[in-house]
């Protein structure tokens, strides 16, 4: 759940950047139909980047952490009971606001419902229509409008308002925004770029209103006239929808300069910048879902003049040594057969991971093993009491063709159950 919740805090700045981008930079521009689609696919594409892994890392060791359980009261992440833990109340919290706001949509949704239950089914001009005898404000929902009787008699723009929000499918942005309000419901952005969006189909609907012939002075008038009392409902597009001042000043608005369009390659760079910073270059990186990054095996080197004279770091060297035939992983299910929990420790409540940096030389043996991060005497001794009683042999790395001696680091995680 850990590495969920960094995705969705990646994901969720990736979103802030393109968001404040367009904000900024785009929010003026008429270019309703390109901005709409950009906004969609932006958000989509946004939401992918944390996926993306842009700098290389190098695997500095292959095998994963060997957790030794021992009897005892702990929690089941190694630390005692009791401890606070940050990923689990931010988990608890985080679900807790998807919760919330699909409580929200599906309460907006019922009261939907209830409101247009008793209207009359028709089609007109092909589009499915609900005609309502109360005096309710005028929507779509889904590729249903929506209308009062009384609109539909005396107020034909308004149904060619509506229908334009059926043909240009807005009732699918608002199915995908609802699924992005869920997940990054933290995101404040996300919030204002969903008004956004309503204003967005509501430019592009006002502009194919216009282009049909309808009097545009006539059609501003119309607005001002259903804008007081309106009901608004969060899955509904509506003609009295969005921010009646800015639809108005939109429509009178000369159409903005073709360039802008190129504004939006600015994103590129922009993101990848972002992409960039947040997948910092790894010294290390353990291949399985259940290892763990161990130090670079040039730290010890670096306090043995020796070591680093002869050994060559597991990352570096071009052929791997292998243990049993099998990856470094065949090694960790040798230790698990191996290690056990001292009887001291245990008593002394003691836990802990323990990280040990050995040698496989180029006969196949392993040597100079010694401790790179401890934990306790007792923890320290059993590992290395391990990795020393290892006997069997490994096939040595190789470089240029020919056996070399390899640094190799191992971490021991013991914890109670």
């Amino acid at each position: 759940m850990t590495a969920f919740l960094h995705y969705i805090a990646l994901s969720g700045l990736y979103l802030g950047v393109f968001y404040a981008f367009y904000l900024l930079v785009m929010r003026r521009t008429t270019f309703f139909t390109l901005n709409r689609f950009v906004v969609l696919l932006g958000s989509v594409a946004c939401a992918l980047l944390p996926l993306l892994r842009v700098r290389t890392t190098s695997l500095l060791a292959a095998a994963g952490p060997m957790t030794i359980i021992g009897a005892g009261e702990a929690a089941a992440d190694g630390s005692a009971a009791g401890t606070f833990s940050w990923p689990g109340w931010l988990t608890a919290l985080y679900v807790t606001g998807i919760v919330a706001v699909a409580g929200y949509t599906l309460i907006s949704a019922l009261l939907l419902h209830r409101r247009v239950s008793g209207g009359t089914r028709t089609r007109i001009e092909g589009f499915k229509t609900v005609i309502l005898s109360d005096n309710l404000p005028s929507f779509t929902f889904g590729k249903t409008i929506f209308i009062g009787r009384k609109d539909l008699e005396q107020h034909p723009a308004i149904f060619s308002h509506e229908a334009m929000h059926v043909v240009k499918r807005h009732y699918l942005d608002l199915s995908l925004f609802c699924a992005i309000q869920m997940l990054w419901w933290w995101n404040p952005l996300v919030w204002i770029m969903r008004t956004e969006l309503g204003l967005l189909h509501e430019y592009e609907t006002d502009e194919g209103v216009i282009s049909k012939g309808i009097d545009a002075t006539q059609y501003q008038l119309l607005l001002v006239r259903k804008a007081v009392g309106e009901q608004r409902f969060s899955l509904a597009s509506g003609f009295q929808h969005a921010q009646l001042k800015n639809r108005i000043a939109m429509m009178l608005k000369h159409s903005s300069n073709g360039w802008m369009r190129l504004s939006y390659l600015v994103l590129i760079p922009l993101l990848a910048v972002f992409v960039y910073a947040c997948n910092p270059s790894k010294k290390s990186e353990a291949p399985a879902e259940n290892t763990e990054t161990v130090a670079p095996a040039t730290k010890a080197e670096a306090t043995d003049p020796a070591a680093a004279t002869e050994n060559i770091p597991f990352a570096d060297v071009e052929q791997k040594p292998t243990f049993n035939g099998g990856d470094a992983n065949e090694f960790a299910k040798w230790v698990s057969s191996q290690v056990k929990y001292p009887e001291a420790a245990k008593e002394a409540g003691q836990q802990g991971r323990v990280l040990v940096q050995f040698t496989v030389n180029t006969d196949g043996s392993i040597s100079d093993a010694k401790i790179l991060r401890g934990a306790s005497p007792e923890l320290d001794a059993e590992a290395l009491r391990v990795v020393n009683s290892c006997t069997q042999k490994w096939t040595p790395g190789m470089q240029d063709g020919k056996p070399v001696p390899v640094s190799f680091s191992f971490p021991f995680v013991f914890q109670f159950k």
